[in-house]
């Protein structure tokens, strides 16, 4: 997967922590509301300008 296509980093937008490319919503905070039990579908009821494939490039970035 290739992750640049989703996420980005700037210096002018969150403090300059990755967030999903569009948006203002961080990777930290989509893995934090996976660790407290939201799913991905919940998510994008909640954000429907997310989408699974951002979703998993969130995933993929915290691995590597």
């Amino acid at each position: 997967m290739d992750i640049k296509q989703y996420i980005e980093i700037s210096s002018e937008t969150r403090f300059g922590k990755p967030i999903i490319k569009g948006t203002r919503i961080s990777v930290t905070d989509v893995l934090n509301w996976m660790a407290h039990g939201m799913s991905k579908e919940e998510i994008i009821l909640d954000f429907p300008e997310l989408n699974e494939e951002q979703i998993n490039a969130c995933l993929f970035h915290e691995q590597n």
